[in-house]
């Protein structure tokens, strides 16, 4: 049937996105370990994706959150219309941001995307949902990962402040090859599992799933769509992520990744919270700047980073919305 198709392009659309988000957020991965020389970019890729891969197949609590907790969409092709809308929107975001090298958050964007088709179809946002599980985490995730990110790296410089410079450097370039890693299971648990939960939302919209459960070939699908998106790379934000906001040796980058995956982790397993990697990532190399004086960070830069992320939700819900707009006419 004519909608059997539909749901079949919304499927590849959606794995698009996942693509687009692996490319785009590679760089909260592996951005830190590539600008410190723990890991040679090629590696570094190779490794993200495997260990993004393997972290969306652990878990589909945060993909409950994406398809079930953020709007209701009508059922049929309204509901698949608007599915379609919200992807849109949210890979139009991701490719400008892509262009100007800014890290803003894919997350956002689909979640910014599916809000702003349902206000102009016949879907409904759960509110109590939007500011629970993302409007809060949104704020205090950034915080929580720059204050973490400032401790840990403060520990460190106690812990070690004796040793010989030289030496520590080539200690912690070692260890970022397992916080590197860390991070990457982590950004693997987060974000391709957004990708899952709209799939599967679509899935229960069309028919063709009687309950909100995520289906075995939804989670490899997505995971290698993330995972091959990671190795494809996202260069211009991992210069602004790595190199741009704060000049980082390989103990700055230990601290940022292991405080980051932390957030990250806590938040998919305790409270199936869908928060950014961007944000997180961004904030606690932020925080372990931060621990040298207060010029080591280059706000001028982090200011326009957090310009982005206060726009990424309304950025994307008005390209949905327009896009939900235009083709709501010919859909029955």
């Amino acid at each position: 049937t004519v909608q059997t198709v539909f749901v079949v392009v919304l499927i590849v659309v959606a794995l698009g996105f996942d693509f687009t988000n692996g490319f785009h957020d590679a760089a909260n991965a592996i951005a830190t370990s590539i600008s410190t020389k723990a890991l040679p970019p090629r590696v570094a890729l190779i490794m993200a994706g495997v260990l993004n891969l393997v972290g969306a197949l652990i878990s589909t609590k945060v993909a409950g959150t994406v398809g079930k907790g953020i709007i209701s969409a009508p059922v049929g092709s309204r509901g698949l219309w608007l599915v379609f809308a919200a992807l849109i929107g949210a890979i139009a975001w991701n490719l400008l941001t892509w262009l100007l090298g800014l890290p803003s958050s894919s997350t956002h964007a689909l979640i910014g995307g599916l809000v702003g088709a349902a206000l102009v179809s016949a879907g409904s946002v759960h509110w109590s949902g939007v500011v629970d599980k993302v409007v809060i985490p949104m704020v205090a995730s950034p915080i929580v990962g720059l204050a973490l990110g400032f401790v840990v790296m403060l520990v460190i410089l106690w812990a070690f402040r004796n040793r010989n410079a030289h030496r520590l450097n080539s200690t912690f370039r070692r260890l970022q090859v397992l916080s590197a890693a860390a991070m990457a299971y982590s950004h693997g648990t987060q974000d391709a599992q957004k990708t899952m939960g709209v799939i599967t939302l679509a899935l229960v919209t069309s028919g063709h799933l009687s309950g909100f459960h995520v289906p075995l070939w939804v989670i490899g699908s997505s995971a290698l769509a993330m995972g091959f998106g990671t190795y494809a790379g996202g260069w211009r934000v991992i210069r602004t992520l790595g190199r741009r906001i704060v000049a980082l040796t390989p103990p700055n980058g230990f601290a940022a990744e292991v405080a980051a995956s932390t957030v990250l982790l806590f938040s998919a397993y305790a409270y199936a919270l869908p928060v950014s990697s961007t944000h997180i990532i961004t904030s606690t190399v932020m925080g372990v700047g931060a621990t040298r004086r207060r010029s080591a960070v280059r706000w001028g830069i982090a200011g326009n980073i957090v310009t982005a992320w206060v726009l990424t939700i309304p950025g994307a819900a008005a390209v949905a919305a327009l896009v939900f707009s235009l083709g709501h006419p010919f859909v029955h």
